[in-house]
């Protein structure tokens, strides 16, 4: 199972997903959220492993 965590939530997803699928499983905007493995940014297609550690940030503009 890979975690995923966002704030102060974690959750264990079961790996072969990808990053999207993940997201909105969780009940999350896949257009709000960034996805980070160690220090590298993830895209939406990348497929989840067992055993990643992923965190989700959230995205945040202004103008």
């Amino acid at each position: 199972m890979a975690k995923v965590k966002f704030r102060n939530k974690e959750w264990e997803v079961e790996g072969g997903k990808t990053v999207r699928q993940v997201i909105e499983e969780l009940g999350l905007d896949p257009e709000a959220v960034l996805a980070v493995k160690g220090k590298k940014l993830l895209n939406e297609e990348t497929v989840i492993e067992d055993e990643d550690e992923i965190k989700l940030i959230a995205v945040i503009s202004g103008g």
